[in-house]
């Protein structure tokens, strides 16, 4: 399907632009050894992210993808990862191949871009920083940035308002249901990467508007 060109597009962080589950599986398991907890499989923390560093270690710690841990539990666990992944959050991550591909393509375009992430803003401008990719953002918008996050459609609103953009002239790129789900609301199209992570799940059958293996396809998409 090809898509509308946008006047604005915003792209989710982890899955879509990088690939930092070796750096939180490390995180995570490093915090879990300090609670005599077992360490967990990376391919079980892969299909735990995408809904916030809360819901992540909710799922560590209990090994269970709706599992809730004990509160006072849970708050240690949390103070202990935070400080952990400061520490190591973008030693082993880094771009998909095609991400800088696409980014150069839409900035060619001169499409204003932005990334919208669940993620906690203390480690979004970092990574960012290190990955290259701080000045292609005119706007970042992370997890704790609006009172609301994905799959809520504030970030998206917020952000083509802050453009004084139209949002069905607007695109957003993810790799998960919750991108889908905010996306629709919010009126804007969706392009979805097959590579992310979406709990297991194909991301075809949250039937986005298009799906692509590489942001180096986008041009083949856009008319």
């Amino acid at each position: 399907m090809s898509i509308n060109t946008p006047e604005l597009v915003l792209l989710d962080l982890d899955g879509t632009l990088v690939d930092s589950i070796p750096d939180l599986a490390n995180s995570v398991n490093k915090t879990l050894v300090e609670f005599s907890i077992a360490e967990r499989e990376i391919n079980s923390i892969r299909n735990w992210v995408g809904n916030g560093v809360e819901k992540l270690l909710q799922r560590a710690i209990t090994n269970d993808i709706d599992g809730k841990a004990e509160p006072e539990l849970f708050d240690n666990v949390f103070t202990s990862f935070m400080d952990t992944y400061r520490k190591n959050m973008c030693v082993m991550s880094v771009c998909y191949p095609g991400v800088r591909e696409g980014i150069d393509y839409l900035k060619e375009r001169d499409i204003t871009l932005g990334c919208v992430t669940n993620k906690s803003g203390q480690f979004v401008g970092p990574i960012l920083e290190k990955l290259g990719l701080m000045d292609d953002m005119s706007i970042i918008i992370a997890g704790d940035t609006l009172p609301k996050k994905k799959p809520d459609p504030l970030p998206l609103l917020h952000a083509a308002s802050y453009f004084e953009t139209d949002p069905k002239s607007s695109l957003m790129i993810g790799d998960s249901v919750s991108d889908v789900k905010a996306a629709r609301a919010a009126d804007f199209q969706i392009v979805c990467v097959s590579y992310g992570y979406n709990h297991g799940n194909d991301i075809r059958d949250t039937n986005p508007d298009a799906v692509v293996d590489s942001l180096a396809d986008l041009p083949q998409l856009f008319h």
